[in-house]
């Protein structure tokens, strides 16, 4: 998409000229689309978005602590401890003591798992990264300093993203 082409865009999204409206209707519209994409891969596949990441992490990097599977999907370690729960109930993980030390656990996919990692959809992040990275560094720049803007509007900037 071609600068002038966004600019076109945000001037006419709902046609009124008020671009404050069209700020919150494209918000809302990313925020529908996130759920949207949620509810799906729930009903789909009985998974939630971050349990998928979860998958895709140990399918493209093998077996992992849950420490690495923190880091790798962004979380905090206390939100991996439910994710990898939830996913062992559905027999899409497990967990093992490989190491001489009791206390290091792996958490690898089952046959389930890696199934599931190979046909589910890509997570919806991955299209926003993919779009991003076709973008020159300045335009994601400016999107940065405008969501930085927002977050701090919203008084959001400190919450942990799962």
């Amino acid at each position: 998409m071609r600068q002038s082409d966004t600019e076109d865009t945000a001037r006419t999204v709902n046609g009124n000229g008020d671009r404050i409206q069209d700020i919150v209707w494209l918000m809302r519209k990313l925020m529908q689309g996130g759920e949207l994409y949620t509810k799906e891969l729930n009903k789909t596949y009985q998974v939630s978005a971050p349990q998928l990441h979860c998958l895709l992490a140990l399918h493209e990097y093998g077996p992992l602590p849950p420490s690495q599977i923190a880091k790798t999907i962004m979380v905090d370690s206390s939100t991996v401890t439910g994710i990898i729960d939830r996913m062992e109930l559905k027999g899409l993980v497990e967990r093992s003591r490989t190491s001489p030390d009791r206390r290091v656990i792996m958490v690898s996919l089952t046959e389930d798992g890696s199934d599931l990692a190979t046909h589910a959809p890509p997570p919806f992040q991955k299209k926003i990264v993919e779009g991003l990275r076709r973008l020159p560094d300045h335009e994601v720049q400016k999107i940065i300093q405008s969501l930085t803007k927002l977050a701090y509007m919203l008084d959001v900037q400190d919450l942990d993203v799962e």
